[in-house]
């Protein structure tokens, strides 16, 4: 049984460990950094860890120092699906009302593909047909089992690759497609996409009665304008990276060690903590990007990229102004494929100033890079392939524009999408 409620702490830490796919191995040394400062009077650190495989238990832990991994633990659940919604609530759930504490960090430790839900589980990633635009409208693909073939596994990703990212990559699979959301499960063949990750996040904070002060998605690619849209009303601060991560992904002793040594931090303080110490962590030849956002000050950022979108269909009829845009798109920085369809936006913005001599591009351009200055609280990179990561990456395709696209909310309440359909078509004639 869970201990009873004690004192109130600074940080309670939740990270949420979704490992039944091929990042189980980097979970169990994810826990041991967590160990290595553990829970204390000021600081409680929790996890949540579904191993792989069908008898891979899901096991609730209070991670201290100088005990046995056996001993932190709190509560098996059995079997769990890391990919439905209410298992995340109900761990988040069983972190406050057990481990109350004035700050909650609660992370999100599993593969990630920025904004884009295409379901890697269902009949379209072995077809390789469009994906259904609500990923919950049909049932989970059965193709694999209906021909004696066992269905392609994410411990088959990158294999014989000795850094495993925290992202799939599997080339059979790649080539069908392209992007996925977050907490992959295996065995449920399930993932959160971001509206369920909204829509859970939201009744966690109607539990609260308050927002979670930081979101940290230990996760490749999802530091995003999309992501972080869908998470403004309900989390103050969120961390995460442009750039694919290594399987290494966030150094939780370094981290937590800080912390540790200065318990009071802001939410802002803790989050450029989390950057700056996950660069750390890395070599200058490694490619991994980072950074912290105030959600808060988002909706200026979004009316601004709504703005720049208007500016740009404007100058779409303009030849020099269309070129000019072409070859922005073709020189910003983009990330790992196949997400190359993710860039940059300050990049980009930098790039069309340079290159369109309109007015209306150049004022939106220059508004964007101010909203981003109040919403980018920290951002950082490593690596020469990354060189021009700025804190924040867009969904710009090259060719096709997703029909998930539409359901999320930034695509409601901005033109960026209109822009994208505008600047396609211009690309087919």
């Amino acid at each position: 049984m869970p201990p009873k409620a004690a004192a109130t702490r600074s940080w309670t830490i939740m990270v949420y460990l979704a490992g039944d796919n091929n990042l189980d191995s980097a979970g169990v040394v994810d826990l041991k950094e967590m160990k290595s400062v553990g829970t204390s009077d000021k600081i409680a650190v929790l996890a949540q860890f579904d191993r792989s495989g069908n008898k891979g238990a899901t096991t609730r832990y209070c991670l201290k120092k100088g005990t046995t991994i056996a001993k932190d633990a709190v509560q098996t659940l059995g079997e769990t699906n890391m990919g439905d919604p209410k298992v995340l609530e109900d761990f988040v759930t069983w972190g406050v009302t057990n481990y109350p504490a004035d700050h909650y960090l609660l992370v999100l430790w599993n593969h990630g593909a920025g904004w884009d839900d295409a379901n890697l589980y269902q009949g379209d990633v072995f077809s390789g047909t469009t994906p259904p635009v609500s990923r919950k409208s049909q049932p989970v693909a059965t193709r694999g089992v209906a021909a004696g073939i066992k269905p392609i596994a994410f411990a088959q990703a990158r294999a014989g690759i000795s850094r495993t990212k925290r992202a799939l990559f599997s080339t059979t699979v790649a080539s069908a497609v392209k992007q996925r959301g977050i907490a992959f499960d295996d065995q449920a063949q399930d993932f959160l996409d971001n509206v369920e990750l909204k829509k859970v996040m939201t009744s966690i904070k109607k539990k609260l009665k308050r927002k979670i002060d930081i979101l940290g998605m230990d996760a490749c690619l999802m530091s995003m304008m999309e992501v972080y849209y869908q998470m403004r009303d309900v989390a103050e601060f969120s961390v995460g990276s442009e750039e694919s991560e290594p399987g290494e992904g966030w150094p939780y002793d370094r981290i937590l060690k800080a912390l540790a040594a200065k318990p009071a931090m802001t939410p802002e303080e803790l989050s450029k903590t989390i950057v700056s110490q996950y660069l750390a962590s890395y070599k200058a030849s490694d490619v991994v990007t980072q950074s912290a956002v105030n959600l808060s000050v988002l909706k200026p950022l979004a009316t601004a990229v709504s703005s720049l979108a208007t500016a740009l269909t404007g100058v779409l009829s303009d030849t020099a102004s269309r070129t000019a845009l072409v070859n922005a798109r073709a020189q910003v920085q983009e990330y790992s494929r196949p997400y190359d369809d993710y860039c940059d936006l300050l990049d980009l913005c930098d790039l069309l100033d340079k290159g369109i001599t309109k007015p209306a591009v150049k004022t939106a351009c220059a508004a964007v890079r101010q909203a981003a200055s109040s919403a980018i609280v920290a951002n950082g990179y490593k690596g020469l392939a990354v060189n021009n990561s700025r804190g924040i990456s867009i969904y710009f395709p090259k060719r096709s524009l997703s029909p998930l696209y539409s359901t999320l909310d930034f695509t409601r309440q901005s033109r960026w999408d209109e822009f994208l359909v505008a600047y396609l078509a211009g690309l087919g004639r």
